[in-house]
């Protein structure tokens, strides 16, 4: 029974043995490398798991490449890549990719792009297979007056060698959302620019919008424009209400201030007539300080009221006719 137990686990510990050489040492994935035609060992493929290099990422690329014609390509750089957070196997394909297509592409600036955030796989896709970008409804005004919406169709291809730094598709979307308004704004009536409306387009081609952009700008297409609001019609109305509402506002000062002076006026008036009663009643007093003092005779007074009654029957006759219609108490 001994010679049976004994065995079992030697079995068992080859087993346990072959399953860690396995997996530090993955010998069917140097065998594919080896039948692919790439030279590799299994010390490398036993010291990538040591750096925590994943072996069926690298070597697979390396075999891609290999059989792609792509032989500058070299284990070290590939891990140096994935050890700085890079995609390996985008930028293989990518490389692979823009060698078919004969685009210029060498792998720094691949592993720059993607290491700038960016797809380079995809950025090479483009590069063969432009891309449609849709611009949202761009509304502007001509100079008569009239509101135009327009929507765009914006044919871009990648531009490799200004993926880093480049700007993206919201700056080309924002350029061609300007020109299109700069355009419209340009036109002397809206009917021109409804009748060509090729002209916004070879316009906005002209202002060189793919500038510093990590794209290449190949046709400008608009593919809708709609008729607004009367902007020039809506802001004469607004004018007007301001002036009219201004006017009204100085006018109503003018009446205020006519108001104002016309009760100082009253005020005053009322005082001259206060100080006049007040004069009057001092009449009087004078006359009868006069008679005490001599200075005022009998025959004078007389001859004084005497003017008085005259004066008075003078005015009854000079008042018109009707005047003095009330009776008297």
């Amino acid at each position: 029974m001994e010679p049976t137990y004994l065995t079992l686990i030697l079995i068992a510990g080859g087993i346990i043995l072959l399953a860690i050489f396995f997996h530090y040492v993955p010998f069917f994935l140097w065998l594919s490398a080896k039948v692919s035609g790439v030279r590799i060992s299994l010390i490398q493929l036993f010291l990538m798991r040591i750096r925590n290099v994943p072996p069926y990422i690298i070597v697979p690329a390396m075999i891609e490449a290999h059989k792609a014609g792509l032989a500058d390509i070299t284990r070290d750089e590939l891990e140096a890549h994935f050890l700085a957070g890079g995609n390996v196997e985008k930028v293989v394909h990518a490389l692979v990719s823009a060698s078919k297509a004969n685009i210029e592409l060498n792998f720094q600036m691949a592993t720059a792009i993607d290491l700038a955030g960016r797809d380079v796989f995809q950025a090479v896709q483009m590069s063969v297979n432009p891309k449609v970008i849709d611009t949202p409804p761009v509304a502007a005004v001509s100079k008569d007056g009239i509101q135009l919406i327009a929507k765009a169709r914006v044919t871009v291809r990648a531009n490799i060698r200004q993926l880093v730094g480049g700007a993206g598709e919201d700056t080309i979307l924002a350029r061609v959302g300007e020109g299109i308004v700069s355009s419209i704004g340009s036109s002397e009536s809206h009917k021109s620019v409804l009748e060509n409306p090729d002209t916004i387009s070879k316009l906005v081609l002209r202002k060189g919008l793919d500038a510093g952009t990590a794209f290449e700008i190949l046709s400008i297409d608009i593919a809708d424009i709609d008729i607004g609001k009367n902007i020039g019609a809506e802001l004469q109305m607004d004018q007007a209400n301001a002036d009219k509402n201004i006017a009204q506002a100085k006018a109503e000062e003018r009446r205020a201030m006519a108001v104002a002076l016309e009760q100082e006026m009253k005020a005053k008036a009322q005082e001259a007539r206060a100080k006049v009663i007040e004069a009057e009643a001092e009449v009087p007093k004078a006359m009868a300080e006069a008679f005490r003092s001599g200075n005022l005779g009998i025959m004078d007074y007389y001859r004084m009221k005497n003017i008085e009654a005259d004066t008075s029957m003078r005015e009854t006759i000079a008042k018109p006719t009707g005047a003095n219609t009330q009776k008297p108490i």
